[in-house]
Formats: structure tokens, sequence, C-alpha cells
């Protein structure tokens, strides 16, 4: 990856990190308040939720502002809108107030996310686009794990403070955005992608997206109450997610690199399975907190390397002028699946005991290795280009040229030719026949055809 690339993602990054070490923490806070304050799980739910579906709703609308507007100025808008409404919970107490709040909070949210996702996406190409989506990860679950640890520090200090930590940061996220880029990337033309559209062109990076919001979603509401029913403390249970963020954040540039150097397909495949098989050892495998917490960490790296790579896929099929479009459907395509998750998973655990959620994400890994591994069957990779072997020239013309061994040496011995390439992209017949003469008089050397049609052999010597 190249210097300037590096320096061109460094901006969408950084300002990532800086909101995302806020907004990784807040919603623990809003949890822990209405707790305090007495409302039911209920009313707790529902804010909560709200979030989602503010998610959901800026995944299908907030393209038209960045499509109008531009990266840099889309991102300061929906960066300062996130820190209003958080500095504004900080004021107003009310759940019906929250509720709102958090549901335009999440529709900036995914906003922030959509700006970050098509800067990097149009950044690069296919070669690196795997790396920068996995330094993309890098940063979002980087700032989760710095957020907790704020956690217990701003809410010591009582009152406001957590609420206006988080406002702080979401408004000093945009001066990296605002400062360090001196170009950003070029919006083209928009093309319309409707979500069927999307799902007929890459129908991988869609299942990919809302597999990983399953997947995710049931990791962050569902495992921690695994864990203490496991008979683990609230401090061990805080420790064993920060191992399973941490193997998240580790394991996304390896996997990234590794998806810019092979089928990215076949990487979803070897996910999935992967994925399958951490599950099938933590069900099987004899248990302490030592090998729980290894297997969490690779589990960690599994589940969450799945939207990335997803995304990088679907990148690679995505016509001109549609990544923003893309981006933001697969955004939304991952919100849904992140919303519907609990309601699915939770079913299997009152089933099968606590330990069915991770037979629910065995069955998630084997599902997506089976969807996966259908569609490099109908559409395989693109196969490699074959290895270069010599064949007859072409001129830009169309023109058919057998060259003797003569005619190169002559060629190549001319002043104006320094090599064998330059001679064929010279091999036309005035320029060839201006360079050396013209071929032996007992060949037939040159023969011109229309390019869509077959050639017809001449009747008589070309150069006569």
């Amino acid at each position: 990856m190249s210097r300037q690339l590096l320096l061109m993602a460094l901006a969408p990054l950084l300002g990532l990190f800086i909101l995302g070490i806020g907004n990784g923490f807040l919603a623990t806070v809003i949890t822990l308040r209405l707790d305090a304050a007495g409302e039911s799980p209920v009313v707790i739910g529902w804010v909560s939720s709200a979030y989602f579906v503010g998610l959901a709703l800026g995944a299908m609308l907030n393209d038209r502002l960045l499509l109008r507007i531009g990266h840099i100025r889309a991102y300061g808008s929906f960066a300062s809108l996130v820190a209003v409404t958080v500095l504004l919970q900080g004021l107003v107490a009310e759940p019906w107030a929250w509720f709102a709040l958090r549901l335009i909070g999440g529709w900036a949210t995914v906003g922030v996310y959509l700006v970050i996702e098509s800067w990097l996406l149009a950044s690069g190409d296919a070669r690196v686009r795997g790396r920068l989506l996995a330094l993309y990860m890098i940063a979002l679950y980087g700032a989760g794990v710095l957020g907790q640890l704020l956690l217990g520090v701003t809410e010591a200090m009582g009152g406001p403070a957590s609420f206006m930590v988080i406002g702080l940061l979401a408004s000093l996220s945009v001066l990296p955005m605002a400062m360090i880029p001196r170009v950003s990337p070029l919006i083209e033309k928009a093309e319309p992608l409707s979500p069927l559209r999307l799902v007929t062109l890459t129908p991988t990076g869609v299942m990919g997206s809302f597999g990983s919001g399953l997947a995710v979603a049931a990791a962050y509401s569902l495992l921690p109450l695994y864990l203490q029913r496991t008979g683990l403390s609230v401090d061990r249970v805080g420790q064993m997610m920060a191992v399973m963020v941490l193997g998240a954040m580790l394991l996304q540039y390896p996997v990234g690199r590794w998806s810019d150097r092979h089928d990215r397909q076949l990487v979803l495949i070897l996910i999935g399975a992967f994925c399958t098989l951490i599950s099938a050892a933590v069900l099987w495998l004899p248990m302490n907190t030592a090998v729980l917490a290894a297997l969490l960490f690779l589990l960690g790296g599994g589940i969450f390397s799945l939207y990335p790579v997803a995304v990088g896929h679907a990148a690679d099929r995505a016509p001109a002028g549609a990544l923003v479009r893309m981006s933001q459907g697969l955004l939304l395509i991952n919100a849904i699946g992140s919303a519907v998750s609990p309601p699915l998973v939770s079913p299997v655990m009152s089933l099968l005991g606590d330990a069915g959620l991770f037979w629910a994400f065995g069955a998630m890994g084997l599902l997506l290795v089976l969807f996966f591994s259908w569609r490099r069957s109908v559409r395989p990779a693109p196969v490699p280009v074959a290895p270069f072997s010599a064949s007859t020239p072409m001129s830009s013309a169309g023109a058919e040229l057998a060259v003797t061994e003569e005619w190169v040496q002559g060629a190549l011995e001319h002043e104006h030719v320094e090599d064998l390439s330059e001679a064929g992209a010279m091999a036309d017949v005035e320029v060839a026949e201006a360079l050396v003469g013209p071929p032996p008089p007992d060949e037939p050397h040159i023969v011109y055809y229309d390019e869509d049609t077959e050639p017809e052999k001449p009747s008589a010597p070309a150069h006569a």
C-alpha cells in the first residue's frame, strides 16, 4: 500500500477513531442511566431499539446529502449532529426525549460510516481494498475498547459528565477531516442502485453483510448473558468481551491483506467454516478461563471480519459511480441483520440452554459456507491471465504481421527502436517498410481485415 494512499485514508480513519471512543460506551451509559432512574426493561429496550431504527433510516437516505455536498462537509454535518444529540441527552432525562434523540443519533452515526466507507472504497482499487477496510474496522473496534475503559472514569464524575465527554469527542472528530486531507475522493455521477439490483449484482456481498449483522449483534447482546450465566463475575465478563473485540481488531488486517491476494469468495467460505469450527470447539472442548478466552479471541476475529471482506467483494463488482449507493445498501442490510438477530437467536438459547448461542453461531457459519460455495459454483472467480506466449503481433489498425527473425533484427537495429515491445508497437505496414524495407517477396506476410470479421487470405502478396 502506497504512502500516498495511507495519507489519504488517515483523515477519515482518525476522525472515526475519535468519534468511536465516545460512541463505544454511549449505549452502556444510556442503559445504566435509565436503569438507575427506575425505568422498566421494556422502556430501556425501546430506547435502545431507536438507535437501530435510526441506522436503518439513515442507510436509506444519507447518500443524498453525501452526493450533494461531498465527503468532508457531509462528515462535518453528521458528526456535529451526533454531538448535539448526545449533549441534549445530558440536559433532558425524559425517556421519550431520549428515544427521539437516539433515533436521530443513529441516523447521523450511519451517515458517518457511509462517508468513511465510501471514501475508502473510492480511494483504492481491488488490490488494496481489503486492507483499507481492515484499517477501518481496526479504528472502529480499537476506539470501542478504549471507550469501555473510559466508562468507569466518566461515570465516576456523575451528572452529565459522560454525555459531555462523548459530545466533545464527536465535535473533535471533525478536525482531522477538515484539516488533514488536501484532496477527497472524486464523486462521480451516482448510478441508481435499487435493493433488487444490489441483490442481483452481488448476492455474496448482501448475504455476507446480513450474516455479519446477525453474528455481531448476537455477540454484543447475548454473549455477555452467556458468560454471566456460566458463573463469571461482571468484571470477568467485561474482560472476556474485551478479548473478543481485541481479536476482532488484531485479525482484521491479516484477513484483509489475505483477501486482497486471493478470491474474496473463497476467503468468505473459509471465514464461515472457521467460525463454525470455533463454535463447535466451545461446545465440545473442556472449558476453563484461558481456553474460553483464546476461543473468543479467534471467534471475534472471524465474525467481525465478515463485513469488510463482503463489502470488498461487492465493491469489486460495483459499476462505476455506484460505490456510494452500494455502500449505503450494504449498511442497510447489515443494520437489518443486527436488528433481527436477538429475536432470532434468543429463542435458540431458551430451547437449547445458554450453549444455544454457540449452536446458533455454528449454524450461521455453516449456512454462510453453503451459500458462498453455491455462489462460487454459479459464478466462479475470474481465471488469471495466462502466461505470455509469443504470437503473431497485431498493429493498431488490425493488420496481422508475420515477423521474421531478420525483420526483428532489422527493427531492433534501427536508431529509434530500443526493444522488441516498441518494435511491435510500431508494426504498421508503412512504418515497418520505412524502417527496414518490405519483407521478402516470396511470403504473403501482411493481411488487412475488419476486426469484426474473419480474415481472408489474399490473392497476392500484400507487398506486391
